[in-house]
């Protein structure tokens, strides 16, 4: 089954860690199977507080996701994210 890397992103803190994170991140993806369903689009908040995007990320299973977002490429660049903006983030198996 495919997984499927959500990012909704709630608030921006700090514009300069956001813009460092938006730099690094794509390289994060070299040698990972991965394709990118959406990236801060148009979007519409139906429920729950309003967010100022989401990016949402599909691999080959959630085992490639969690891959993804524990190697030691993304560690080292989410570290931007966290100082960045507050995030929820989820992995979820597709059906």
């Amino acid at each position: 089954m495919k997984g499927y890397a959500i990012f909704i992103l709630e608030k921006t803190l700090d514009p300069a860690e956001m813009a460092l994170y938006k730099q690094k991140v794509a390289s994060t993806f070299v040698g990972h199977d991965f394709k990118l369903l959406a990236a801060y689009g148009p979007q519409e908040d139906l429920e729950g507080a309003p967010t100022e995007g989401s990016v949402i990320v599909e691999f080959p299973s959630v085992e490639a996701a969690k891959a993804w977002y524990d190697s030691p490429a993304y560690v080292e660049v989410r570290k931007h994210r966290f100082a960045g903006a507050i995030f929820h983030a989820t992995i979820v198996e597709g059906v």
